[in-house]
């Protein structure tokens, strides 16, 4: 694989740092997009000593602006795209449904369309989600499972999966989607819940906080390390044909569950600490999701190693050096 140039978009993620950090180790010569605004502290980069000149290739585009992405391929001229911007946020995609249709799903479609025209052999992989399949009838989800998307986030998702799935067909395009179910690591954005209880119990164990207020409990979702989900979408790419995979662990856990392993690491009862409010709760939100990853471990021989209590563990632990950290620093804030 050495000499092979990739190209990621949101590469400040979650994801992306931890993919940057596989293919460093491929060999790649590794270029992100980020938008002029983008903040590298604290995310997976900086982390990983790669927000360095010589590391990485750093290059400034906007998934609303086509010029832009244009311009972001002549640069970089990859071997491979893993296209993992947008607005992802499902909360926020109530609040902004308009601004998640450009990024997420119509700046999928510029990309593909600038990828087309240069006509090079590029291959190309999208980020998609579980939330594509909606509130599904059956479980596991599979493939075949069929998508009904029930937040403006997984429709902008399904008109993006649904183009990749045109152009390969269209324009023999080597282009895949991972249909990937929640994947979680101390890099996990602070807006989502595992993030949000794992610093909870690491906070309230340190006497910084006293009380979490959380939506609904009930919802149990199939949580997996990202550092696992990375490598399936490096196989997928790889892979000699291109297709759809559901990357998932098979088990599913309620928010109930995360808050009292989490809470139980640091020897605390979740339930002196956390309230429900039902105002939290989202317009439509999924009971369950749970996904069956078989085609991937058949025919990628990919398969999670990382198990959810280990994943809690380790994000609390991290939860709980941060504030030691800033405990140490003076930091009160």
């Amino acid at each position: 694989m050495a000499g092979k140039t990739a190209l990621i978009t949101g590469i400040t993620g979650q994801d992306g740092g931890y993919l940057t950090e596989l293919l460093l180790g491929e060999g790649y010569a590794v270029h992100g997009m980020i938008r002029p605004t983008a903040v590298l502290r604290g995310s997976r980069l900086e982390a990983l000593g790669l927000a360095h000149p010589g590391r990485v290739v750093l290059h400034n585009a906007d998934l609303t602006d086509t010029s832009s992405l244009a311009a972001l391929v002549e640069k970089s001229a990859p071997d491979e795209v893993y296209h993992l911007a947008g607005q992802s946020h499902i909360q926020v995609s109530f609040d902004l449904p308009e601004y998640t249709g450009e990024t997420t799903a119509l700046g999928t479609l510029r990309l593909l369309e600038v990828i087309r025209r240069r006509g090079d052999r590029v291959r190309f992989y999208l980020a998609a989600t579980s939330e594509l399949f909606g509130e599904p009838e059956m479980s596991p989800q599979t493939e075949a499972t069929p998508l009904r998307p029930v937040n403006p986030y997984a429709a902008a998702k399904l008109y993006a999966f649904s183009l990749v799935g045109a152009y390969r067909r269209a324009y023999g395009l080597h282009a895949s989607c991972g249909i990937l179910f929640n994947h979680e690591s101390p890099f996990r954005g602070e807006s989502y819940v595992t993030r949000k209880v794992a610093r909870a119990a690491a906070e309230i164990a340190a006497g910084r906080a006293t009380e979490l207020v959380l939506g609904n409990l009930e919802a149990r979702r199939d949580w997996g390390y990202a550092g696992d989900y990375v490598q399936a979408m490096y196989m997928i790419v790889q892979a000699d044909t291109s297709d759809d995979y559901v990357i998932a662990t098979g088990e599913s856990h309620s928010v109930r569950e995360l808050c009292e392993q989490a809470f139980a690491h640091v020897g605390l009862d979740y339930r002196d600490h956390v309230r429900q409010d039902p105002g939290l709760f989202r317009p439509v939100d999924i009971s369950e999701t749970r996904g069956d990853a078989r085609k991937a471990r058949e025919r990628l021989g990919w398969a999670p190693r990382v198990a959810f209590p280990e994943l809690v563990r380790m994000m609390v632990d991290a939860e709980v050096e941060r504030v030691a950290r800033c405990d140490c620093s003076g930091d009160r804030d």
